[in-house]
């Protein structure tokens, strides 16, 4: 069946570099003798994201004071936390509260890793729909989003103005032809990995997999290799075809030779995302950014959004206190507190058109494409897709299969990897 979006109509920001931040609440002294204040009756354990324990520092010790419980704070890069705690779970050395990307809780939930959490309606309602949406299984809650992100266009204005940005993908390629020369580059994507080739396959209304009528993935609807996914990939492949994208961009170190190449001012724009404002800042370049390009059909280039959340562990021996802080970390006001100091914006309606929130170019330029764009499918089969997909994307990008046969061989080995390893038949 014909894909499914799930819009998100808020912003998301940048990762700003900050200064790390002691993770342990500090003794206080006591009374004249010396003596120290009695410790906290219970404790929690918060993995945070890296560089980013600041935006709750201040949360934690107001949630700390109310509830008399000592809040350890540790940084570990949020898409490896489900990792982590695969082991220190069990072990007992894991977090009450975690933080994970959305496509990651179907996994989690489907290896008993998180909790559903009873969360009440008055709270969920704060949240955009399609960001609560990366939340819930089979009708049942199981974290609270923190922030979101999609990708966007960055380009030099060295090179070209904002004035003479090309309109559409097509446009692009044009510009492209005109001002490659094998050391310089137009546009450049790393589109032979489907985390950014989607953009361009959704945008013909390609899709990774269908909806059931009540709005839930079905893995039997696997549509990488559809019509609109076909014709998509086609586009793609003439910039390889073409040389319009230097052969380095392709496989494993392709995101660093893209990053170089906009850093040394060699390519004019590039797709990348909000963590790469902070460095290429640093870097000296003088950048804009804005919402991906249309299409030559009317239709917008699309993304996948994505979502971070607060989760419980399931091996938490405090997990009605841990849910407590998860509502608490992600109210209204500490998410803009936040979002002030992390520039993550989370998914709370009411910062929509906030000021603190919409003076922020990146943000705009998020907020606009995520108009276009469609949540990462957060269901454990999406496990399945990541690996041949890009396989199949890389051999259009080297001319080694034409985007037909590459997609139906990748829509086939998906197929197997899920009836083995899902019991999909």
């Amino acid at each position: 069946m014909k894909s499914y979006k799930r819009y998100l109509g808020i912003f998301t920001g940048v990762a700003l570099t900050l200064a790390l931040v002691a993770c342990g609440p500090k003794e206080s002294s006591g009374d004249d003798k010396g003596a120290k204040d009695a410790p906290k009756s219970k404790e929690l354990v918060v993995w945070e994201d890296i560089e980013k324990s600041p935006g709750i520092k201040d949360a934690i010790a107001k949630f700390e004071e109310e509830h008399d419980v000592t809040v350890k704070i540790v940084e570990k890069p949020y898409a490896k936390q489900i990792e982590d705690l695969r082991l220190d779970g069990p072990a007992g050395t894991g977090p009450d509260v975690l933080t994970m990307a959305g496509d990651q809780i179907g996994t989690a939930v489907t290896e008993g890793l998180i909790k559903d959490l009873n969360i009440a309606d008055d709270v969920t309602s704060i949240y955009t729909d399609a960001a609560m949406q990366s939340q819930t299984i089979d009708g049942k809650i199981y974290g609270l989003p923190k922030a979101v992100e999609t990708t966007i266009l960055y380009y030099n204005k060295d090179l070209i103005s904002e004035e003479e940005l090309p309109e559409t993908l097509e446009d692009w390629y044009e510009y492209s032809k005109e001002v490659t020369d094998g050391k310089k580059f137009g546009f450049l994507a790393l589109f032979d990995q489907i985390y950014y080739a989607q953009s361009v396959m959704g945008g013909y209304d390609g899709y990774i997999f269908g909806t059931d009528e009540s709005g839930n993935y079905d893995p039997t609807d696997i549509g990488i290799n559809s019509d609109g996914a076909k014709e998509g990939a086609k586009l793609i492949e003439k910039f390889y075809q073409d040389k319009l994208f230097p052969a380095g961009i392709v496989g494993e170190q392709g995101i660093n030779v893209l990053e170089s190449l906009f850093t040394e001012g060699k390519a004019a724009a590039i797709i990348s995302g909000p963590w790469n404002l902070e460095p290429f800042t640093k870097a000296g370049i003088d950048y804009g950014v804005t919402k991906l390009p249309a299409l030559s059909n009317g239709e917008n280039m699309s993304a996948f959004v994505g979502v971070k959340s607060y989760n419980v562990s399931s091996y938490s021996k405090n997990a009605e206190l841990a849910q407590e802080l998860v509502t608490f970390l992600s109210n209204e006001e500490n998410s803009r507190t936040r979002y002030e100091i992390t520039q993550e914006v989370p998914a709370v309606q009411a910062l929509a058109d906030d000021p603190v929130v919409t003076e922020s170019p990146a943000a705009q330029a998020v907020a606009e494409q995520s108009i276009f764009s469609e949540l990462t499918p957060n269901i454990p089969e999406m496990n399945e897709v990541w690996t041949p997909v890009d396989a199949a994307l890389q051999t259009i990008a080297t001319g080694k299969a034409k985007p037909e046969e590459a997609l139906d061989q990748a829509a086939e080995t998906i197929k197997g990897q899920i009836a083995a390893k899902h019991g999909e038949k």
